[in-house]
């Protein structure tokens, strides 16, 4: 397998899980670049297990700090 097909494989991975559990939030192409960059270092590292990739993605997303803008 090919590291673009590594990369799209375990973006595809962890934005299906996160879409189908709901916790997809906000913009949608800054969730998509915050799970790339994830894949990407981790890649950048000689990590090449799928599901590794796609997990650690995951993990870091659901744990990312969320700013919340309130309107006065």
């Amino acid at each position: 397998m090919t590291d673009p097909e590594l990369r799209a494989q375990s973006f595809d991975i962890a934005w299906m899980y996160l879409d189908r559990s709901g916790l997809l939030t906000g913009e949608r192409r800054e969730s998509a670049r915050f799970i790339l960059n994830r894949i990407d270092r981790m890649m950048l590292r000689g990590e090449r297990r799928r599901l590794l990739l796609s997990n650690a993605a995951i993990d870091a997303y659901r744990l990312r700090p969320v700013i919340v803008t309130v309107s006065a």
